[in-house]
């Protein structure tokens, strides 16, 4: 396979609302490694969220092309999309979206229920991707058992449990305060470290010290005009 994880070619996205036509996406084209570690800024209605449900292959862009891997997820039969968003992708939202009656493990365990592995090994992949985000002693609690921060491990426990070499993560600190916030995002560097790629939306500049590069978009597009571009390239140069 390549070492291109992410290749974009002239993505663009347009939707109706309200009777008039919104182009959300205006012709991105971007390439992201494997093992990266990329935040993508802007203001709201810049086509962040646009851009990351294509890339998570939710949602089919207007014209243009995706590959993931390789692979042109949109020439996939939605079935077969259904499986490659299982295998490759981990999905982190702000909001924790977990199940409130279910334990720590049981909603660690839900991206396993499909799979053709045995109870006995979906147990013990769940725990162990509790262990791996440092929830190993708290996994028979209820969410509301656990403060926001832990609440936000398990939503990455349940991203990463089927081993995808991709994460998608949208303002996954939104709702944390400060250093909270700083926990979790010391937790997606060092799944980086180990080699997943991480792609993240957020607001909040203080993450993109803890991701290898910055994305800019404005209008649909990428924009690369800061005062000092270095920045945008990549983080750790700064």
């Amino acid at each position: 396979m390549s070492e291109i994880m992410i290749s974009l070619k002239d993505i663009k996205k347009s939707y109706k609302s309200m009777g008039d036509e919104v182009q959300a996406l205006k012709g991105v084209s971007l390439t992201i490694g494997k093992g990266e570690s990329v935040s993508v800024m802007g203001h709201s209605g810049s086509g962040k969220s646009t851009l990351l449900s294509i890339i998570g292959a939710l949602n089919p862009p207007s014209t243009g092309t995706i590959e993931i891997d390789g692979i042109d997820i949109y020439k996939l039969s939605q079935e077969k999309r259904a499986d490659f968003r299982r295998e490759y992708l981990g999905f982190v939202f702000q909001q924790f979206q977990l199940i409130p009656y279910l334990t720590a493990h049981e909603n660690v365990m839900l991206p396993l229920t499909t799979t053709k592995r045995s109870n006995k090994e979906k147990r013990e992949m769940a725990e162990e991707a509790l262990i791996r985000v440092g929830l190993g002693n708290k996994i028979k609690r209820l969410p509301n058992q656990l403060s926001g921060g832990e609440q936000e491990r398990v939503a990455i426990a349940r991203a990463i449990v089927n081993e995808p070499p991709l994460i998608l993560a949208d303002e996954p600190t939104g709702s944390l305060d400060t250093k909270t916030g700083d926990e979790i995002m010391e937790l997606f560097q060092k799944l980086n470290d180990e080699g997943l790629t991480v792609l993240m939306v957020t607001h909040n500049p203080d993450n993109v010290r803890y991701l290898g590069r910055t994305i800019m978009m404005k209008d649909g597009l990428l924009s690369l005009t800061q005062e000092d571009p270095i920045k945008v390239v990549t983080n750790k140069i700064v």
